[in-house]
């Protein structure tokens, strides 16, 4: 029911989400400082392919896109067309937003839900004609508790038809709700057998209330995929400013790292953590992530950082009023 471990141990626990670098407009903090001025598509499939570059030299071997990040998908397949030699990779993507921004920062909606069969069968011809057979993990993009993709057999059907020729099937949840979507998905089964081999979760030191339900998840052989363990920037050193981040900027100065690598170890510290996504949008942050790898914090700091929780409410209402960039 695992991905591969080694992606996990002994190569690297960290993998490298693309939802930064496949499209001009995301919500990352100080994005738009770290993206090139020209936002072509040929521009930005060039600075992609650099920061995979250097993020397989760096022992990354998990990679994670999605139909709604723009042209990450494509990105990421040529950059494997060019690179016949990286066979040791697991590629995950995700379904279920579809991308209508039109390559523009300057609209109001850049995404659009919706988790039908109709969509799951149009998106995931689109990701087979760009990843063909290295499609390893396919997700269903930000379950939430109400979301039909959780009750819909027909769907299910689908995606247990996609389990049989050897893709992992997995979600991603959002929202303060996201124990909710875990726990129900779970119980998910196709002709008797567990549907859901992942689950990709949102959880940082801002947002750790779906922990219990990955440890949950990861006791019952699912592999636990973190996303956004830099709350967006609010973790980077440029953007941790503010009193709600004192004892992180405290604990980066005692251990002599920058505040996204304590972000990032002390989620690759949790046991059932199988993969930490970076979405580091250049090599420079990629390279600062990276230093969690080599981070060991102590129980003391790790009880520490605790006080930086915020309410799953709070936390999830401050995500939404982030701007593009």
């Amino acid at each position: 029911m695992h991905l591969e471990r080694p992606i996990a141990s002994p190569i690297s626990p960290f993998g490298l989400g693309l939802a930064a670098v496949g499209r001009p407009g995301y919500i990352n903090l100080g994005r738009d400082a770290d993206l090139p001025a020209d936002r072509s598509a040929t521009v930005l499939r060039a600075h992609a392919h650099r920061l995979l570059d250097a993020a397989y030299a760096r022992g990354v071997r998990y990679f994670d896109a999605a139909r709604s990040y723009g042209r990450a998908e494509e990105f990421l397949a040529t950059w494997l067309e060019a690179r016949p030699d990286a066979r040791d990779l697991v590629i995950g993507s995700k379904w279920g937003y579809t991308y209508t921004a039109h390559w523009r920062t300057d609209v109001e909606v850049h995404e659009v839900k919706d988790h039908s069969t109709a969509t799951y069968d149009r998106q995931l011809a689109e990701t087979r004609a760009l990843l063909g057979t290295r499609l390893d993990l396919y997700q269903i993009h930000s379950v939430t508790p109400d979301s039909p993709a959780l009750t819909d057999s027909a769907l299910h059907d689908r995606l247990g038809r996609l389990a049989a020729e050897g893709v992992t099937i997995g979600l991603s949840t959002s929202g303060p709700a996201q124990a909710e979507a875990i726990r129900a998905a779970l119980e998910i089964t196709v002709d008797g057998e567990p549907l859901f081999g992942s689950v990709q979760a949102t959880y940082n030191l801002m947002e750790p209330s779906a922990g219990p339900a990955l440890a949950e998840a990861y006791a019952t052989g699912r592999t636990v995929i973190v996303k956004e363990a830099m709350a967006n920037g609010r973790l980077a050193d440029r953007h941790a400013t503010g009193s709600d981040t004192v004892l992180l900027r405290e604990i980066a100065q005692e251990a002599g790292v920058p505040c996204d690598a304590v972000a990032l170890g002390a989620v690759a510290a949790r046991p059932w953590a199988d993969i930490v996504l970076s979405g580091a949008a250049t090599i420079e942050q990629l390279t600062s992530n990276l230093l969690a790898a080599d981070l060991r914090l102590d129980p003391d700091q790790l009880e520490r950082l605790a006080g930086l929780a915020e309410s799953a409410e709070g936390y999830w209402a401050h995500r939404s009023r982030l701007a593009w960039a």
